[in-house]
């Protein structure tokens, strides 16, 4: 059986391979090998421009040129290749290096120089800063182009609706209204500061040598201030430099970006659920779609299918990056390969990111506000304004507010003539009472639509 997105084992792979088709270019196989080649290219290139290392001479232009056409030029058909020899070595790393011996072989001047290709590198030099590429161009060319989508998808929800009165339910049950804007900006703010974390996240790398300190790299030239060598090359391909590791880069910054990951999901998760409940209660009207089919035997539903979609894959990203973040930071003693099969579910991980993304903005996009289903809402819940008008009894000191109040509204329904009549019989000054009988449950929101108003 062929593998086609029809036989696929993953769905990010199978059903929703159109939706993660971006991904494919960084973090499949293909994306990893590509990076690793990237790396021992420019290691190469970076020792022959050390005047330290005598026996490796600055490159020609031609050669720098045809280094660059490899880069440039990596296709599916070299990363063929690379596979080819990896079946024979058994050692995906060491493919990549053979690989380029046999390139370096079309110029004689890299061909006499090639066992610079590698020079003092254990594989995990290669792939800690392969990893961390693919982790940089996922978040740079992917990840901040949906963050950026969410954001001003919801930031124009906020907008619009920035004071459309809503009866807040705190614990499930009628609480002081807010606006719909007010509630979609809080999601808003908390999203955004996640995706500033991920922004601002250090991508560490190393190319220190089998055990961290630069062993063979000393054996050969000691005199060369390995170090210093070691930062500049990292930095010139846009991550931080992590002086300190054993054989392997300790992964804690994947772990710290994974988690904040984690939290901008698990945040919307939380409005996803939210959406759900305010669709069953009728605040918001789904638009339908011409052929779409919402229950095989019920004709009428209109099922929130976006929502629970973007929720389910949403947990299921969560479990891997979890998974992500609690274990590769753990390696028995200076190196351990479990690291190594584990990383290879970043891309999956973030295949159910996307996944969940493109479902949430798709139902965001069919989302209308019941104004009128609102505003009933909130016209039989006067008990609400219990909370204001015991507050304005403490201002004047009037015995006991908080327990008339529980004693007229608690666990009741009332009406505005119920509250009115409270009014009437408390001893305030006029100008105060008339405030009080002015109070609606959909005029009390606080700073509610200011706030919302003030999202950019």
């Amino acid at each position: 059986m062929n593998l086609t997105p029809l036989t696929a084992l993953s769905s990010v792979d199978g059903r929703y391979a159109g939706r993660t088709q971006e991904l494919r270019p960084i973090c499949s196989e293909y994306g990893l090998i590509h990076r690793r080649l990237i790396v021992e290219i420019r290691w190469f290139q970076a020792l022959a421009t050390h005047p330290g290392i005598p026996e490796l001479p600055p490159l020609s232009e031609q050669a720098n040129d045809f280094l660059d056409t490899l880069i440039d030029g990596f296709d599916e058909t070299a990363a063929t290749r690379v596979k080819q020899i990896e079946a024979v070595t058994n050692h995906d790393v060491k493919a990549v290096e053979y690989y380029l011996k046999e390139r370096f072989a079309e110029i004689p001047e890299l061909d006499g120089c090639a066992e610079f290709l590698h020079f003092a590198c254990t594989s995990e030099d290669i792939n800690n800063l392969s990893y961390a590429l693919m982790v940089k161009d996922l978040h740079e060319t992917v990840m901040s182009s949906w963050f950026r989508q969410v954001d001003r998808t919801l930031a124009a929800l906020v907008r619009t609706h920035a004071a459309q009165p809503m009866l807040s339910r705190t614990h499930g049950q009628t609480a002081s209204p807010t606006t719909l804007g007010k509630e979609l900006g809080n999601v808003l703010q908390r999203l955004r500061r996640q995706a500033n974390a991920m922004s601002e996240q250090e991508l560490l790398g190393k190319i220190n040598g089998a055990v961290g300190n630069f062993n063979a790299h000393v054996a050969a030239y000691p005199e060369l201030d390995w170090p210093a060598l070691a930062r500049e090359f990292v930095e010139s391909l846009g991550l931080y430099w992590n002086p300190w590791t054993t054989q392997i880069e300790p992964h804690d910054w994947m772990a710290e970006l994974f988690h904040s990951l984690m939290r901008y999901h698990t945040i919307l998760i939380d409005l996803c659920r939210d959406i759900w409940a305010y669709i069953s209660i009728g605040y918001f009207r789904q638009k339908t779609v011409e052929g779409e089919i919402g229950s095989s035997t019920m004709p009428h539903k209109v099922n929130p299918i976006d929502f629970e979609n973007a929720e389910g894959n949403l947990g299921v990203a969560n479990a891997l990056l979890d998974h992500l973040a609690s274990k590769l930071p753990v390696s028995r003693w200076q190196r351990d390969l479990t690291d190594s099969t584990v990383l290879r579910v970043i891309g999956t991980a973030y295949g159910h990111s996307l996944v969940s993304l493109s479902s949430l903005l798709k139902g965001l996009s069919k989302l209308e506000v019941d104004a009128e289903r609102l505003a009933a809402d909130l016209e039989v819940s006067w008990e609400v304004l219990a909370e204001p008008i015991q507050t304005v009894m403490r201002r004047y000191g009037i015995e006991n507010p908080y327990e008339q109040l529980k004693a007229l509204t608690r666990g009741k329904r009332i009406t505005a003539d119920d509250l009115h009549a409270f009014i009437e019989g408390l001893d305030l000054p006029d100008d105060v009472r008339r405030e009080l009988h002015q109070l609606t449950p959909a005029g009390y929101t606080g700073n509610a639509a200011q706030m919302a108003a003030s999202i950019d």
